[in-house]
Protein backbone atom coordinates (compact mmCIF):
# COMPACT_ATOMS: atom_id res chain seq x y z
CA UNK A 1 0.00 0.00 0.00
CA UNK A 2 0.95 3.51 -0.71
CA UNK A 3 2.07 5.60 1.91
CA UNK A 4 0.25 9.10 2.06
CA UNK A 5 3.81 10.79 1.66
CA UNK A 6 4.57 8.41 -1.57
CA UNK A 7 0.80 9.76 -2.83
CA UNK A 8 1.81 13.40 -2.02
CA UNK A 9 5.42 12.99 -3.95
CA UNK A 10 3.57 11.84 -7.06
CA UNK A 11 1.40 14.51 -7.28
CA UNK A 12 3.80 16.83 -6.83
CA UNK A 13 6.07 14.99 -9.56
CA UNK A 14 2.65 14.78 -11.79
CA UNK A 15 1.99 18.65 -11.57
CA UNK A 16 5.22 19.14 -12.23
CA UNK A 17 5.62 17.21 -15.62
CA UNK A 18 1.96 18.24 -16.71
CA UNK A 19 1.26 21.72 -15.22
CA UNK A 20 -1.99 23.04 -15.11
CA UNK A 21 -2.84 27.06 -16.07
CA UNK A 22 1.31 27.51 -17.64
CA UNK A 23 1.63 29.58 -20.60
CA UNK A 24 0.91 33.30 -19.42
CA UNK A 25 -2.59 34.21 -21.57
CA UNK A 26 -2.64 37.76 -23.66
CA UNK A 27 -2.84 40.57 -21.25
CA UNK A 28 -6.09 42.97 -21.04
CA UNK A 29 -6.63 46.33 -18.83
CA UNK A 30 -7.98 44.07 -16.46
CA UNK A 31 -4.56 41.98 -15.76
CA UNK A 32 -2.28 42.22 -13.19
CA UNK A 33 1.68 40.51 -13.64
CA UNK A 34 4.28 39.36 -11.26
CA UNK A 35 7.57 38.00 -12.01
CA UNK A 36 8.94 36.66 -8.98
CA UNK A 37 12.25 34.77 -8.07
CA UNK A 38 14.11 32.40 -5.47
CA UNK A 39 17.38 34.34 -5.46
CA UNK A 40 19.00 31.01 -3.45
CA UNK A 41 17.83 28.40 -5.81
CA UNK A 42 16.46 30.23 -9.29
CA UNK A 43 13.38 29.45 -9.50
CA UNK A 44 11.53 31.89 -11.01
CA UNK A 45 7.43 32.44 -11.87
CA UNK A 46 5.76 35.34 -13.75
CA UNK A 47 2.07 34.88 -12.78
CA UNK A 48 -1.07 36.82 -14.49
CA UNK A 49 -4.00 37.54 -13.24
CA UNK A 50 -7.11 38.58 -14.80
CA UNK A 51 -10.17 40.44 -12.27
CA UNK A 52 -13.27 41.06 -13.02
CA UNK A 53 -14.40 43.98 -14.46
CA UNK A 54 -15.29 45.41 -10.65
CA UNK A 55 -12.11 44.15 -9.98
CA UNK A 56 -13.33 42.31 -7.25
CA UNK A 57 -12.47 38.37 -8.25
CA UNK A 58 -10.25 36.15 -9.79
CA UNK A 59 -11.64 35.53 -13.75
CA UNK A 60 -8.48 33.60 -14.92
CA UNK A 61 -5.01 33.16 -14.06
CA UNK A 62 -2.02 31.58 -15.76
CA UNK A 63 1.70 31.43 -15.29
CA UNK A 64 5.29 30.51 -16.81
CA UNK A 65 8.30 29.56 -14.87
CA UNK A 66 11.58 27.73 -14.24
CA UNK A 67 12.79 26.16 -11.52
CA UNK A 68 12.36 23.10 -9.18
CA UNK A 69 9.63 19.90 -8.68
CA UNK A 70 8.24 22.33 -5.75
CA UNK A 71 8.35 25.71 -7.05
CA UNK A 72 6.42 24.63 -10.47
CA UNK A 73 4.22 21.83 -9.06
CA UNK A 74 2.95 25.22 -6.68
CA UNK A 75 2.36 27.15 -9.16
CA UNK A 76 0.08 24.44 -11.03
CA UNK A 77 -1.99 23.54 -7.97
CA UNK A 78 -2.57 27.31 -7.22
CA UNK A 79 -3.98 27.81 -10.53
CA UNK A 80 -6.56 23.89 -10.31
CA UNK A 81 -7.39 25.13 -7.07
CA UNK A 82 -8.72 28.64 -8.38
CA UNK A 83 -10.13 27.12 -11.16
CA UNK A 84 -12.07 24.13 -8.75
CA UNK A 85 -13.14 26.85 -6.88
CA UNK A 86 -14.88 28.56 -9.44
CA UNK A 87 -16.29 25.46 -10.64
CA UNK A 88 -17.30 24.52 -7.51
CA UNK A 89 -18.87 27.85 -6.90
CA UNK A 90 -19.76 28.54 -10.50
CA UNK A 91 -18.79 32.08 -9.77
CA UNK A 92 -15.34 33.32 -9.96
CA UNK A 93 -13.06 33.79 -6.75
CA UNK A 94 -12.98 36.78 -4.61
CA UNK A 95 -9.83 38.93 -4.33
CA UNK A 96 -10.76 38.73 -0.80
CA UNK A 97 -11.13 35.17 -0.53
CA UNK A 98 -7.95 34.86 -2.50
CA UNK A 99 -5.84 36.50 0.22
CA UNK A 100 -7.30 34.72 2.89
CA UNK A 101 -5.88 31.16 1.23
CA UNK A 102 -2.92 33.00 0.60
CA UNK A 103 -2.16 33.84 4.12
CA UNK A 104 -3.31 29.98 5.50
CA UNK A 105 -0.81 28.07 2.65
CA UNK A 106 2.17 30.55 4.13
CA UNK A 107 1.00 29.96 7.65
CA UNK A 108 1.09 25.95 6.75
CA UNK A 109 3.84 26.25 5.32
CA UNK A 110 5.83 27.92 8.11
CA UNK A 111 4.50 26.18 10.66
CA UNK A 112 7.60 23.44 10.38
CA UNK A 113 5.03 20.81 9.66
CA UNK A 114 2.65 21.64 12.27
CA UNK A 115 0.09 23.46 10.86
CA UNK A 116 -1.23 20.45 7.90
CA UNK A 117 -2.71 22.24 4.85
CA UNK A 118 -6.39 20.96 4.60
CA UNK A 119 -7.51 18.82 1.44
CA UNK A 120 -11.01 20.00 1.23
CA UNK A 121 -9.72 23.62 1.45
CA UNK A 122 -6.40 23.68 -0.81
CA UNK A 123 -7.13 20.74 -3.07
CA UNK A 124 -3.69 19.21 -4.88
CA UNK A 125 -2.15 21.90 -2.96
CA UNK A 126 -2.26 20.39 0.62
CA UNK A 127 0.25 17.92 -1.25
CA UNK A 128 3.03 20.28 -0.18
CA UNK A 129 2.12 20.46 3.64
CA UNK A 130 5.12 17.82 4.17
CA UNK A 131 7.78 20.96 2.31
CA UNK A 132 6.84 23.26 5.78
CA UNK A 133 9.74 20.54 7.30
CA UNK A 134 12.40 21.88 5.22
CA UNK A 135 13.32 25.69 5.47
CA UNK A 136 14.91 25.57 2.24
CA UNK A 137 12.29 24.51 0.21
CA UNK A 138 9.57 26.82 1.63
CA UNK A 139 10.38 29.88 -0.63
CA UNK A 140 9.99 26.99 -3.55
CA UNK A 141 6.84 26.32 -2.64
CA UNK A 142 5.79 29.95 -1.55
CA UNK A 143 7.00 31.39 -5.36
CA UNK A 144 3.41 31.20 -6.85
CA UNK A 145 1.61 32.38 -3.66
CA UNK A 146 3.98 35.11 -3.12
CA UNK A 147 3.14 36.29 -7.06
CA UNK A 148 -0.52 35.66 -6.48
CA UNK A 149 -0.17 38.24 -3.53
CA UNK A 150 1.46 40.87 -5.55
CA UNK A 151 -0.91 40.44 -8.67
CA UNK A 152 -3.41 41.52 -6.24
CA UNK A 153 -2.05 43.89 -4.74
CA UNK A 154 -1.28 45.75 -8.10
CA UNK A 155 -4.69 45.09 -9.51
Amino acid sequence: MMSLESLYQELILDHSKRPKGKGLAEATDRSAVSHQRNPICGDEVTLQVRLTDDGTAIRDITWDGAGCSISQASASMLVALVDEERELAGTEVGVEDARALIEKFREALRSRGSIPLDEETFGDAAALSGVSKYTARVKCAMLAWVALEDTLARA
